[in-house]
């Protein structure tokens, strides 16, 4: 995987090997940070760079710093265009990831929250497919589970907490899977190791409710609009159960990384017909397409970068 070029980096953008920290540093230590995934999409035919949803992201992320009490009083439309600078400075002409990161930036040793130091980061590399075989992934259920609001909540993007989404993915590639779904402690479906879950049944698409111990979103956001506004499916928000998943006829990923993955197969059984299903494929076309400006319905989703 390629380096950036550049970090916005104690307030300034400055060259990547400048972006450094100690390490005493608080969060490597502690797991005390927070961060954010947000994807940035190359439209060839107009020759300009679109941040999918942007605003969304930045306001979960600061959102997921008040978690760790932050003191920060940055906005998430100036993160926004903090972004857009990078970038331009990037001068990227390709899909891309950016990574802003909440940290504790102290160096200190002692377990806590408060009287730390607060500072973000931001870079952003060339990025395509988290799941190789997204169009057919097969997929078991982890023997780890989710991270519950009461332990520490999944619902921020805490770096610590991804201690638990590792122990999940590492567990599932070595025993050959593409990926793991995970309960929580009621033993209902929570989500991927980093992803959000969806399966249809009867027609209906069903996804883990926000109470699930799951991250609210902003992908499963807009997949659940499209589902809704483009092709009129029922949706229905409910805890899931693990045979459910077993009898459903379509299923999938959802994220900011992996984007949509068709799930194929849960441990060694197939999932309808073995292959994507139609809605899936439906829904993958065309949360493409508003990623990457081509549907006018969502142009504002997407932030281009370049000036025209």
């Amino acid at each position: 995987m390629s380096q950036p070029n550049y970090a916005y980096f104690e307030s300034k953008i400055v060259p990547y090997s400048e972006a450094r920290i100690g390490v005493m540093t608080h969060a490597l230590n502690y797991g005390t940070g927070a961060f954010a995934g947000v994807r940035g999409y190359w439209n060839a035919d107009r020759k300009q760079l679109f941040i999918f949803r942007p605003l969304d992201h930045f306001k979960r992320f600061l959102n997921s710093a008040r978690i760790l009490r932050s003191a920060l009083t940055i906005q998430p439309e100036e993160l926004v265009d903090i972004t857009i600078q990078l970038l331009r400075k990037e001068s990227y002409k390709e899909d891309c990831y950016i990574r802003p990161l909440y940290y504790k930036a102290e160096e200190t040793i002692g377990v806590r929250l408060h009287d730390l130091r607060d500072e973000i980061t931001i870079f952003a590399i060339p990025f395509t497919r988290y799941i190789p075989n997204d169009e057919s992934a097969h997929v078991t259920f982890s023997s780890w589970r989710r991270v519950s609001d009461n332990a520490i909540p999944p619902r921020g993007k805490l770096t610590g907490a991804y201690v638990n989404s590792a122990l999940i993915k590492s567990d599932a590639h070595y025993a050959g899977f593409d990926e793991a779904l995970v309960l929580n402690e009621d033993g209902h479906i929570s989500e991927g190791s980093a992803e959000n879950f969806f399966m249809i049944r009867n027609g209906v698409l069903i996804t883990p409710p926000v109470t699930d111990n799951i991250l609210e979103g902003i992908t499963r956001r807009s997949i659940m609009t499209l589902a809704r506004e483009e092709l009129g499916l029922e949706i229905v928000e409910r805890s899931i159960d693990r045979t459910e998943v077993y009898i459903c006829d379509e299923a999938f990923l959802t994220g900011t990384a992996v984007q949509l993955a068709a799930i194929t197969q849960v441990d060694h059984r197939p999932i309808g017909s073995g292959e994507m299903g139609e809605a899936t494929a439906q829904l993958r076309d065309l949360y493409d397409r508003a990623l990457r400006g081509k549907l006018s319905s969502y142009e504002h989703w997407n932030q281009a970068v370049y000036v025209d």
